[in-house]
């Protein structure tokens, strides 16, 4: 029996339409039940020809985790290794609906803050692996009558480092044929990898891009971000420049705030000073700890609050940000990296059983 295609193939696809000699009109309703209406499995599938011949999904649901305190679902998908990632739903109290979208299994970025980070690289996700978090998600939003506005690349991974399979998903994600969703609702995030970042404003220039810059000092940078060592400050500085002179679009500059390490008086003029002359809208994080990171703290309320006046005072665009879903461990991947690490035991255990 010939293996199925996946939806998102489109030069398998376009080979079982020839096969099957399917009216291109079939696959054209096919995508928008299943892409743009979110229509479940079954309703997409009633009226197509060949729907033995299809896999909808590359991912399998393994756990739902919905947060006591507020609007976010932390969804657990398990690709066909039996690796976990997880995509994350914020349902924004204004209204807007946000996926939060992984682009690798683990990371290799190694960020001191993140524990995602602290589960080394497993692989990258295909583009499929990719679409089918959205798939997911829109299904799931459609239940509940909510349609999906936002699409960030701010799951697990570092997205530029898996940056084939990230643009071949962005492309279908803003393609009318698919999902159709406006650039502009579309968001990735880097630690900071500069020649990516200029690659995928040339490819895109109205997707939006976000720095995770976390310190002007390029000591405390590197410490707490590694790849920093590769792309420094200056380098940095003048790829959002770049950027700006591209795209009508600011920036966004992403700023975990951590006690003693870069929330002083003193860091915030500092990062006033950097961002002097760029189009950059920052957002301050507070951090929520992890096991691995016991030295690290987030900063207080108030020193937030005086962080966001010196850079508000500065004359930016600055967004105190709050976190959903802490209750379920939305924003840190340590779940997945727990029960990752199982799976690769058992995988070990078995491997080992069967060279016996």
């Amino acid at each position: 029996m010939a293996p199925a295609i996946n939806l998102f193939d489109q030069h398998g696809m376009e080979l079982l339409r020839r096969e099957m000699r399917l009216d291109p009109q079939c696959i054209r309703a096919l995508r928008n039940s299943i892409c743009k209406r979110f229509d479940s499995d079954d309703v997409s599938l009633e009226d197509f020809p060949a729907a033995s011949r299809l896999q909808l999904h590359s991912l399998d649901l393994f756990r739902r985790c919905d947060s006591k305190l507020d609007g976010a679902t932390k969804l657990l998908l398990r690709t066909a290794a039996g690796m976990l990632i997880e995509s994350v739903i914020l349902r924004i109290a204004t209204g807007r609906t946000t996926l939060c979208v992984s682009s690798q299994v683990g990371c290799a970025a190694a960020c001191e803050f993140c524990a995602t980070g602290k589960m080394g690289i497993a692989r990258n996700l295909s583009h499929e692996e990719i679409l089918d978090q959205v798939l997911r998600a829109g299904q799931l939003l459609a239940t509940e009558d909510r349609s999906l506005r936002n699409v960030v690349f701010m799951g697990m991974g570092e997205p530029f480092h898996n940056e084939a399979n990230l643009y071949r998903a962005m492309e279908l994600l803003i393609s009318t044929e698919f999902f159709n969703i406006s650039p502009t609702k579309v968001l990735v995030s880097t630690v900071g990898v500069a020649d990516a970042m200029l690659r995928c404003v040339e490819r895109f220039p109205r997707v939006n891009q976000a720095l995770s810059l976390h310190s002007v000092r390029q000591d405390v940078r590197e410490r707490l971000i590694p790849l920093a060592t590769k792309f420094p400050l200056d380098e940095l500085w003048r790829t959002v420049a770049e950027l700006n002179r591209r795209q009508p679009a600011s920036v966004m500059i992403e700023y975990l705030m951590l006690a003693g390490v870069n929330d002083s008086e003193d860091d915030a003029r500092e990062l006033a000073a950097w961002i002097n002359g760029l189009n950059v809208h920052v957002n301050l994080i507070p951090y929520n700890p992890i096991d691995d990171a016991p030295q690290l703290v987030g900063s207080d309320r108030q020193a937030r609050l005086a962080f966001a006046k010196t850079i508000r005072d500065a004359g930016f665009k600055t967004t105190l940000r709050y976190s959903l879903g802490n209750d379920i461990a939305a924003a840190c991947g340590q779940l997945v990296r727990r029960e990752n690490r199982e799976i690769a035991k058992l995988a070990t255990v078995s491997g080992s059983r069967l060279q016996s």
